[in-house]
């Protein structure tokens, strides 16, 4: 049951009179109106019966303070007791008992929801639209990664694992593990083949499996039924699926063509000129980057911001995120991807007007025909332009140009939106562009901040979930504290005041018949 907010009518709240106007907490809640989260929250409380409840607002300033300042649930109980500042922000008298570190541990488990977070972190930026914190529609896509609270372990040891569960499932079921069981599992690590090594594991893992399926009951049933799912997965051998007990959700991921990471991927917009996050969302490490674009620009937009302009990395270079980003009517600022357009630019050019290519000799396309073609198991289509062969017959470079090619005349292949990323890329060589594509920096400032001072360079919990309000309720302290700089660096509004002053001033000296000066 909830209970109404108590308000600070303590005597003792004198004493937040010695906490600075100018200090972090008290710009945050100035900016700020965080009474909309009981409001939000209220449904996942009982209304009418039970013991009364710790209201909502209060239990989220609390996790605004942990991930603001850094500090465990413990800690940030512990130095919520004697901090004033503290105390003030979270609407409580000095005097006040706080609750159990353990409660803070059961708000975000059972209260607080994955969409709650987006409803909070939207309502901050829809309140910083509306007070002109936000002003422009310039905004930045990207992913940093997340290194999951676990090691990865090879599949061997994995199944060597669900081997020791069924023999455990065994012995609690029937009280023993029956003799007909070896239960001596392969030293894996002295088979020098790591290839044969998992087939080792596996053959051994299925034949456990297979004996034990008809003696066991419920906890065996469990065991073996855990092992099945996780050999079904192909992935699984290639080391591509589930590394960790500890943490089924955490997965490979690449950082570069040589390095790679075990654990998730967060990615999210933010706006470029005031650095303020505007959507979040959190996958596990084999994400390709830009799948949940149209998610986050929903929730950008939802927010209150309207897209002038959007900034991303080469990732994000593909058809379907340009043609979003057009149908908002916003300008894309993404540099062009090799692995999208391959077009040697020194040997040919494109001309829209007349859906003709030209090579550096002159000559032009003649013909266009659309084709498909199949590589890797996959059909793409593509255009197939023709060059005149009159011209191509006598050619000085058709060595050159033509290479192994037979045929009279050059065929250029190309993607089907080639000509469209043609025009893209020649604005991408202005001045223009390049100058405007400095805001994209701004995202590696904030790739930065979150991981070297709020800790989000490693999960603090186990699982999709939990790495999820980890990495949402850092991207609203971050916004927290950005807000904050904002409004503390704005010179005060004092044109109300001059106004009235010099209002009353010639009032003053009309009555005294006297002229006011004109540099009043």
């Amino acid at each position: 049951m909830l209970r109404e907010k108590e308000q600070q009518m303590s005597l003792y709240c004198m004493l937040y009179d010695k906490i600075p106007d100018s200090h972090l907490l008290k710009r945050i809640e100035k900016a700020v109106d965080f009474s909309f989260i009981n409001e939000l929250l209220a449904d996942s409380y009982c209304k009418n019966n039970g013991r009364p409840a710790k209201e909502p607002e209060m239990m989220m300033k609390l996790l605004f303070l942990q991930h603001i300042y850094g500090l465990s649930d413990v800690k940030v109980i512990e130095e919520a007791t004697y901090n004033l500042s503290y105390l003030w922000f979270l609407g409580m008298n000095p005097e006040d008992e706080l609750p159990d570190p353990s409660l803070l541990c059961k708000f975000r488990k059972s209260r607080l929801r994955e969409f709650s977070l987006d409803d909070i972190l939207a309502e901050i930026v829809r309140q910083c639209v509306e007070n002109g914190v936000i002003k422009s529609g310039s905004i930045s896509i990207d992913t940093t990664h997340i290194e999951a609270n676990t090691v990865k372990k090879v599949p061997e040891r994995i199944m060597k694992h669900l081997a020791k569960k069924i023999f455990k499932a065994l012995e609690q079921d029937l009280g023993e593990v029956p003799s007909e069981f070896d239960t001596n599992i392969p030293n894996y690590k002295k088979i020098a083949d790591h290839k044969q090594a998992k087939q080792t594991m596996k053959d051994y893992l299925e034949g456990v499996m297979a004996k034990a399926a008809p003696l066991g009951k419920e906890e065996t049933k469990t065991a073996i039924a855990e092992a099945k799912e996780i050999l079904s997965d192909e992935r699984f051998i290639l080391q591509k699926g589930l590394r960790s007990f500890v943490d089924k959700d955490a997965r490979v991921g690449r950082k570069s063509k040589t390095t790679n990471f075990f654990g998730y991927k967060d990615e999210y917009i933010m706006t470029t000129d005031e650095r303020i996050i505007t959507a979040v969302e959190v996958r596990s490490g084999e994400y390709v980057d830009g799948t949940e674009f149209d998610t986050l620009l929903e929730r950008t937009k939802t927010a209150g911001i309207a897209p002038t302009e959007v900034y991303g990395d080469k990732a994000y270079f593909r058809k379907d995120i340009l043609d979003t980003i057009k149908e908002n009517q916003a300008e894309a600022y993404i540099p062009v991807s090799a692995s999208s357009y391959k077009v040697n630019e020194e040997m040919y050019s494109y001309n829209k007007d007349s859906d003709e290519w030209f090579c550096f000799m002159g000559n032009h396309t003649v013909k266009k025909e659309r084709k498909t073609t199949q590589k890797r198991g996959q059909t793409y289509e593509l255009f197939s332009y023709t060059f005149d062969k009159n011209q191509c017959i006598d050619c000085p470079h058709r060595d050159k140009c033509m290479g192994s090619l037979k045929g009279k005349a050059k065929k250029l292949r190309v993607s089907v939106n080639a000509a469209e990323f043609y025009e893209i890329n020649q604005f991408q060589k202005t001045a223009i562009f390049q100058e405007k594509y400095k805001k994209r920096a701004a995202h590696e400032w904030k790739n930065g901040e979150m991981k070297r001072f709020h800790g989000l360079a490693r999960a603090r919990g186990y699982g999709l979930k939990a790495v999820s309000t980890q990495a949402k309720l850092t991207a609203i302290a971050v916004n927290l504290k950005r807000i904050a700089a904002i409004i503390g660096g704005r010179k005060p509004d004092y044109s109300p005041i001059i106004t009235c002053l010099r209002f009353l001033l010639r009032k003053f000296h009309f009555r005294q018949k006297l002229l006011l000066p004109s540099n009043i």
